[in-house]
């Protein structure tokens, strides 16, 4: 193997034209497409991380209102309960009203018919008066026959009721 100058810088020459042709027509439109790439990366990773921040806010934001409707619907339960409770004792308190309305009534009307019944009893014992009256006119009696008919008598109010 032999090595000749005019081989080595032809070849020389050759290489670097050559590489000089490769950083022309390959290495710059390689090296821009490298760039353009960078840049759509870095747009990429810019946009994810925009997206991510507002994720997180928006995040927060529903956690925020998701607390706020808890509590309001906590306070609406609070509010029917004692709502409720309210309308419970309305209810017990009117029904106590009722009944006791009632009771008032029942009182009332057995009075009543305890004050006919005593005026019975003594329109009876009147007319049973009248009627020993008229049977101790009737015969004369003696001591013994009184005794007999005021058990007699007694036998009959006790009958009649």
């Amino acid at each position: 193997m032999s090595f000749s100058l005019g081989t080595i810088l032809a070849q020389l020459v050759i290489f670097l034209l050559l590489m000089v042709l490769i950083a022309w027509k390959a290495v710059g439109p390689v090296v821009a497409i490298m760039d353009k790439r960078k840049k759509y990366i870095n747009s990429q990773i810019t946009t994810a991380e925009k997206s991510r921040e507002d994720s997180q806010k928006y995040l927060e934001l529903q956690k925020e209102e998701l607390d706020k409707v808890r509590r309001e619907s906590h306070e609406m339960i609070e509010q029917a309960k004692s709502q409720a409770n309210a309308e419970a004792k309305a209810i017990i308190e009117a029904a106590k009203n009722r009944s006791d309305l009632m009771i008032k009534d029942a009182n009332e009307e057995i009075g009543l018919e305890k004050e006919k019944a005593i005026a019975a009893i003594r329109d009876e014992v009147a007319d049973l008066s009248v009627m020993l009256a008229s049977k101790v006119l009737e015969k004369e009696i003696n001591p013994k026959d009184y005794s007999n008919e005021i058990d007699q008598l007694m036998k009959q109010v006790g009958n009649q009721r």
